[in-house]
């Protein structure tokens, strides 16, 4: 009965000795994970993971992978995809839509850098809208495509129902936030799935830059640049390479990746959303570092 009571007694005491360790902490401003590694049991940063074999469907690693977060920026693959799907002819005009260009600059949203009325492609568009995550492009390719945004976002939400994305709804094409536009981890995976069966769409997502059409307001065209194949450092991708990217950053959002990646030439689909955002303006970029950690433990096969 001693011994148990004397158990009892330390555990008490360990757990006050937390307790204060992590009341300290925050009052101090202290990283407890960084100055404390020893009470960090989380591997990833990310709050909701879902990586599979695209060729078996087989999952290999997930998190919270139903539970409903915000898409921010990883909208825009739905929007590309659903534009793709009603375009017959990607060399035809579609210029920028004067009113949603200065809705999206207004509101402080990524810009691919075209400018209001410039005549450019919806080839222009589609890779403004995935490349760079330019919010002028996916909004123009809305009003282009259905007529009104309205009736774009309509076409967004009945595709998530046609493919049984079922924890999902959008309510704009671009990623502002908005609490009645969600999504999961396994839902995005699903449609980057779907995506990637189309020529185009694939062709999009893996291009590193893409310079656009000359017009009268960029004679030279503008060399737009992936968010995400320029983030990523060859020398850290051992064993696999990371070939297609959409990015997705926002406050309430935090920080999010959708990846196409090769192992031993398989194609695997990495979905890593909810890295903490402490600062916009200065990403930490903990969303790179789970999808490398876990494109490295397929390859290994620890995952």
């Amino acid at each position: 009965m001693r011994r148990f009571l004397a158990i009892v007694k330390i555990l008490l005491i360990i757990t006050v000795v937390v307790f204060v360790i992590f009341r300290v902490g925050d009052k101090a401003n202290l990283d407890v994970k960084k100055d404390f590694p020893f009470f960090s049991t989380e591997e990833y940063a990310s709050q909701y993971i879902y990586v599979f074999d695209r060729e078996t469907g087989d999952v290999i690693y997930e998190k919270n992978p139903q539970s409903k977060t915000y898409p921010a920026s990883l909208t825009k693959i739905m929007t590309t995809m659903v534009a793709l799907e009603h375009i017959d002819d990607l060399s035809t005009i579609a210029p920028i839509d004067t009113e949603t260009q200065s809705e999206m600059f207004a509101n402080n949203a990524s810009m691919a850098g075209f400018n209001a009325g410039e005549s450019v492609t919806y080839r222009d568009l589609l890779y403004g809208t995935m490349l760079p995550s330019g919010a002028e492009a996916a909004n123009s390719l809305a009003i282009h495509v259905a007529g009104s945004e309205e009736g774009f976002v309509q076409m967004m939400n009945d595709k998530a129902v046609e493919l049984g994305l079922n924890s999902t709804h959008f309510t704009n094409p671009e990623g502002l936030h908005n609490k009645d536009q969600y999504t999961t981890a396994s839902d995005m995976g699903k449609l980057l799935d779907y995506a990637l069966n189309n020529e185009h769409f694939k062709a999009i997502f893996t291009k590193e830059t893409f310079l656009t059409t000359s017009t009268t307001h960029h004679p030279d065209g503008i060399l737009l640049k992936s968010t995400v194949l320029t983030s990523l450092n060859k020398d850290e991708q051992n064993g696999f390479e990371i070939i297609g990217g959409k990015s997705g950053t926002m406050d309430e959002a935090g920080q999010s990746w959708a990846t196409l990646g090769l192992v031993d030439g398989r194609e695997y689909i990495s979905i890593v959303m909810g890295a903490p955002l402490e600062d916009i303006s200065h990403p930490d970029n903990k969303q790179i570092a789970d999808t490398l950690k876990l494109y490295t433990k397929i390859k290994s096969s620890e995952l």
